[in-house]
């Protein structure tokens, strides 16, 4: 009996979203749009939608057009403005309400933009919160485990990222253009809703129409190879680290070519942007070991971080992260899981956890780790204060061939907990436990007892 009421309860709910909530959406949209004499009209718009990497891509065009000569606008989830003056966003996602995206375009406007570089997730693609907002490129990064707490299911989640491209399809003015990761399994999906397509991949192909990276050398901080598709080649210098930032920037380089921007620009415009905030980014407090703060926070994102991560660490891999309450419980476990493939020592924390059971979560995470044979107490550390947590990975790192990965919030300035939401800054606590730790010269001379236990640890996986 419970089944049958939680179903129909189930359903009832979804019919009440789908028939009252999404009309609302939708009306709000469109009134919006009509106060304001629809502005984005005849806006040139490049949308960047996707799992992960949309900031950053989205940032690396914003510096190729930038070169190029262009006036640009910028809206992601680190900062919205034009050109160079880039400000922090107001609210806790990413594209934002479509009135404050409205209001900026017809600020921007008036300063006399030329492009908009925008980044469209798919709840704000479900919500009608791009309506009105002519797409000339669309460009989907990949498409991987997320925001099933919101769509219920993954090909629901496919078919909202669809409509962007389905939007700049729509848009007889433009390009009708659509740049894809061609090695992501839906990209066909994507491909067969827009008139012209450019695919990408980082895999070697016959295929002159494939973009694709040649010589690649990955380092610490930056990576550099050569673009080369169809009878021409763009020499590529990344100061964003890792195999993930050489797809974002093929992205970039994808599509200032799309534009019409020079060669040397393209290169210059890539090779300009040295940072993004809470993306690889270097925390320096006078310590001899690296410490990176990240917003890495899903599976596919945790792969590809620790796979390019795992190789340029001499020493021992120290990762601390936590996972959101009320949202997608199936990650959790595989965060850990991935995380100790490739790390020596975990610490897990609280990452807005609202007013789930933050040491229930940790435990979640922590079973996918025991798994690959991991041990709570050794080398699995569970932590529930973020601060403290900081403060436990940095007293692991032994010297300069260690590195410290703070994983999950990045950018954001607030963490969510049971009693509401708490200002947050996960730059500011790393130097600040930094200091801390290095003010205490006997403390890291000596050996924790979970350091001793855990030694170094290399999985085979990640050799």
């Amino acid at each position: 009996m419970k089944r049958v009421v939680k179903k129909l309860a189930k359903k009832t709910l979804g019919d009440i979203y789908d028939k009252v909530v999404l009309p609302k959406h939708y009306g709000v949209a469109v009134a919006a749009n009509v106060k304001r004499g629809f502005p984005a009209k005849n806006l040139k718009i490049i949308g960047v939608t996707g799992t992960n990497g949309k900031t950053s891509a989205a940032f690396l065009i914003h510096a190729v057009l930038r070169q190029a000569g262009y006036d640009v606008g910028l809206m992601t989830t680190v900062a919205y403005g034009l050109n160079e003056d880039i400000k922090p966003p107001i609210f806790h996602m990413t594209t934002q309400p479509i009135e404050i995206t409205l209001n900026r375009i017809v600020d921007m406007k008036k300063k006399g933009v030329d492009w908009l570089v925008l980044e469209v997730t798919s709840q704000a693609l479900s919500q009608f919160r791009v309506l009105g907002v002519p797409i000339d490129i669309a460009v989907m990064t990949n498409i991987t485990h997320e925001h099933l707490d919101y769509h219920k299911t993954f090909n629901n989640y496919v078919q909202a990222k669809l409509k962007l491209f389905k939007m700049a399809n729509r848009n007889r003015k433009g390009r009708r253009l659509g740049i894809i990761n061609g090695d992501d399994e839906n990209a066909a999906l994507f491909a067969d809703e827009i008139a012209n397509v450019i695919a990408y991949s980082m895999q070697p192909s016959d295929d002159k129409t494939i973009a694709r990276p040649v010589n690649i050398k990955l380092q610490p901080t930056s990576s550099s190879y050569t673009l080369k598709i169809k009878d021409d080649s763009y020499d590529i210098v990344c100061n964003l680290p890792g195999r993930f930032n050489i797809e974002n920037s093929l992205i970039a380089a994808l599509c200032g070519r799309a534009v019409g921007v020079s060669k040397q620009d393209i290169e210059a415009g890539i090779r300009s942007l040295k940072e993004i905030e809470g993306r690889m980014t270097s925390v320096e407090a006078g310590q001899d070991f690296p410490v990176i703060v990240d917003f890495a926070h899903t599976p596919d994102s945790f792969s590809k971080l620790f796979k390019d991560i795992r190789p340029l660490v001499k020493g021992r891999l120290i990762a601390m992260f936590g996972s959101p309450g009320r949202r997608d419980k199936i990650k959790r476990a595989l965060q850990g899981k991935i995380a100790a493939q490739y790390a020596d020592v975990l610490v897990i924390t609280e990452d807005d956890e609202r007013d789930e059971d933050g040491l229930g979560i940790m435990r979640q995470i922590a079973d996918g780790a025991v798994k690959e044979g991991m041990t709570v107490g050794e080398n699995i550390l569970l932590v529930h204060d973020r601060e403290k947590a900081i403060e436990a990975a940095i007293k692991q790192a032994g010297g300069k061939n260690d590195m410290v990965l703070l994983l999950g919030k990045g950018h954001e300035k607030h963490i969510y907990r049971a009693d509401g939401e708490h200002p947050w800054d996960e730059i500011a606590a790393a130097k600040k436990a930094l200091k801390k730790v290095l003010a205490k010269p006997k403390a890291k001379a000596g050996r924790s007892k979970l350091r001793k236990a855990a030694g170094s640890r290399r999985p085979a996986t990640a050799k």
